[in-house]
């Protein structure tokens, strides 16, 4: 059930990353709602290695934020770079 609820935090928090780095993204919409899924799963993860959440314990949703957003930024670097040098 928990990784249910990673999902859905993780797709809201795609969306609010999305409102909060605006701007073209080479992937759109839909990628940058599974870059959100992906940052909540980082962030539930490394807090746990960190100790921040106990076992077991998803990230909170600013937690879930800042790890899209950190990805967002990584994505749009990676393949914003890619498609200027072609």
């Amino acid at each position: 059930m928990e990784i249910i609820g990673t999902l859905i935090i993780g797709l809201l928090a795609g969306i609010v990353a999305k409102f909060l780095m605006p701007g073209r993204d080479p992937g759109g919409f839909i990628v940058t709602t599974l870059l959100g899924i992906a940052g909540a799963f980082v962030a539930t993860y490394l807090g746990q290695a960190l100790g921040w959440y106990q076992a077991g314990e998803g990230a909170g949703f600013i937690g879930a934020v800042v790890g899209a957003i950190i990805l967002l930024a990584i994505y749009r670097m990676v393949v914003g770079n890619r498609r200027t040098s072609i």
